[in-house]
């Protein structure tokens, strides 16, 4: 490669790196975004609450895995996402990863709290208990911990750059907990029932199910990337808002 091309590369890099470029890029996308979740979610409701068949065992209880399944995916995928861009901050040295990573913590920190709670919701009735220290439900409970203390480290420093560091740091050491939430049901002996979607040998859920299953998911998934755009925007406000405060302040000082 030429280090005409690399240059290339590196502009355009930070061409779309570009805060500036990213308000006007994600200002066009949230109405559309918005509209999307919001649309997917309704239809997806409907067809989880009213649709859809009751199951031949756990009768109408089936219908909290329609919130259950999507808000443990988003769990994982949110920490797997700020893990990626902690890591593209730390290497890379990206200007919107740090904001990336620190805006989708609390998004993914609700829907793993949303995941626990369905999960008791469904376990009580099905095992008879709130709550088992099952090698999934543990796992994921710790992924809960690992968002706060990811949220209360970038609380805790005052130092912008230095709060980055740290978080990123933590985001990537706690990254090791998402296999083992993949995984736990596999290698170890669980309550929890294994995989019955993303199956080597297919789903073994019924169709009727597996539809609102995916419009729920999909529905969620489009509501964390609109929820992470609106997040990063607030982010960047803040920074120009910070960055003002502190011209001001230096301009003062110098009269």
């Amino acid at each position: 490669m030429s280090p005409m091309t690399s240059l290339s590369a590196s502009q355009r890099l930070q061409a779309f790196a570009n805060p500036a470029r990213f308000m006007a890029l994600s200002a066009r996308l949230l109405a559309p975004l918005w509209a999307i979740s919001l649309g997917l979610l309704g239809v997806g409701l409907y067809y989880a609450l009213v649709a859809s068949p009751p199951d031949y065992q756990q009768g109408e209880t089936v219908r909290i895995m329609y919130v259950h399944v999507p808000a443990a995916w988003l769990a994982m995928f949110g920490y797997s996402l700020m893990a990626g861009a902690s890591a593209v901050a730390l290497i890379l040295r990206h200007p919107l990863a740090d904001l990336c990573a620190k805006s989708a913590a609390p998004i993914g920190a609700a829907f793993t709290f949303l995941a626990l709670v369905t999960g008791a919701l469904w376990g009580k009735p099905m095992w008879g208990a709130w709550w088992v220290w099952d090698a999934r439900l543990t796992s994921v409970l710790i992924l809960f911990f690992l968002y706060l203390g990811y949220m209360a480290l970038w609380a805790a420093i005052e130092e912008p750059a230095r709060a980055a560091r740290a978080a990123a740091v933590l985001a990537l050491v706690g990254a090791i907990n998402v296999p083992i939430i993949r995984y736990s049901v596999v290698w170890w002996n669980t309550l929890h029932q294994p995989a019955s979607v993303f199956r080597m040998d297919g789903p073994t859920i019924a169709p009727e199910m597996l539809l609102p299953l995916a419009l729920m998911a999909l529905g969620f998934t489009f509501l964390f990337v609109t929820l992470l755009l609106v997040r990063m925007r607030a982010e960047i406000l803040r920074h120009r808002a910070r960055a003002l405060r502190l011209a001001r302040t230096n301009a003062d000082a110098e009269d």
